[in-house]
């Protein structure tokens, strides 16, 4: 009875050993759980990426060397996930590309494991990827998951001469509130560029002709990127379309980006004061 009683004893004293064991693990690897869909939680790995790529991107040299810089513009990757596979096959062919950017619309529905799942595919890039925020990526949640996952939503970086202005202006996601686009902001970043700025460029996810952008202020965004002394073109998202034009009596260029299901991309080479040359790339 003895013997019987000591075998059960150390039997219990396994199961309580194997539940501590689950519940340390569960509590060290809580990342690995989800509780709600909406939450923003998400593993190193998968967060400040737009730091991590700046970092990436400043300790490369230029491909092309000089001032000049040559890189990728796609937009609205949302649920494309075969064809971002297709797509970064296919960038990682082209040479002298310095890096990529995405106008937006990453997510569909604002979930920080849509954000994961598009970093799964973009980051077998050669290159390093940047983005800006979408109108999808607000849904829900989605502010605090893209944050969390990319980091600001408004900033800048300059590379072989050029300086990027990324700047959030989903006006509509915001209630119209006369704030978003941050014009301010945006006006002193464009505003007397240091000496080793040859070049702006000015990247968004809702370009100032939609009618999501906010009423409210389109006269003073527009106004603003005609003052930019060195200002080469902006870069818009969210029609799934590629277009180039002057709608503005201010003479900038808006060039608008092909979505991931259209399995086109632009590659853009920007030179000089404000010269550029644009090809497009189907895969």
């Amino acid at each position: 009875m003895k013997q019987l009683f000591s075998f059960f004893h150390t039997i219990s004293l396994f199961h309580r050993s194997l539940m501590a064991g689950a519940v340390v693990c569960l509590l060290a690897s809580c990342d690995l759980i989800e509780f709600s869909p909406n939450e923003t939680r998400t593993p190193e790995a998968y967060r400040n990426l737009t730091q991590k790529n700046l970092e990436r991107l400043q300790a490369q040299p230029n491909p092309t060397g000089g001032d000049t810089v040559r890189f990728v513009f796609t937009g609205d990757s949302q649920r494309f996930y075969s064809e971002a596979e297709d797509f970064v096959k296919s960038v990682n062919q082209q040479r002298n590309i310095a890096f990529v950017v995405l106008a937006g619309d990453v997510s569909d529905f604002g979930l920080v494991r849509e954000l994961r799942w598009v970093h799964d595919k973009l980051q077998q890039l050669r290159m390093p990827y940047l983005t800006v925020i979408g109108n999808h990526d607000l849904v829900a949640n989605g502010r605090k998951a893209y944050q969390e996952v990319y980091g600001p939503l408004n900033y800048t970086f300059t590379y072989a001469g050029t300086k990027f202005v990324m700047v959030d202006t989903n006006g509509r996601e915001y209630g119209f509130n006369g704030r978003i686009p941050d014009v301010g902001w945006v006006q002193r970043e464009l505003r007397e560029p240091a000496p080793e700025v040859k070049r702006q460029v000015v990247m968004s996810h809702v370009a100032p002709m939609s009618e999501d952008f906010d009423p409210k202020v389109v006269g003073p965004y527009v106004q603003t990127l005609g003052d930019a002394p060195r200002l080469a073109f902006e870069l818009n998202g969210h029609n799934h379309d590629f277009s180039i034009g002057k709608p503005y009596d201010n003479e900038v260029t808006f060039i608008n980006s092909y979505s991931f299901e259209k399995r086109q991309y632009v590659v853009l080479t920007v030179w000089g004061e404000k010269e550029f040359k644009l090809e497009t790339v189907q895969f």
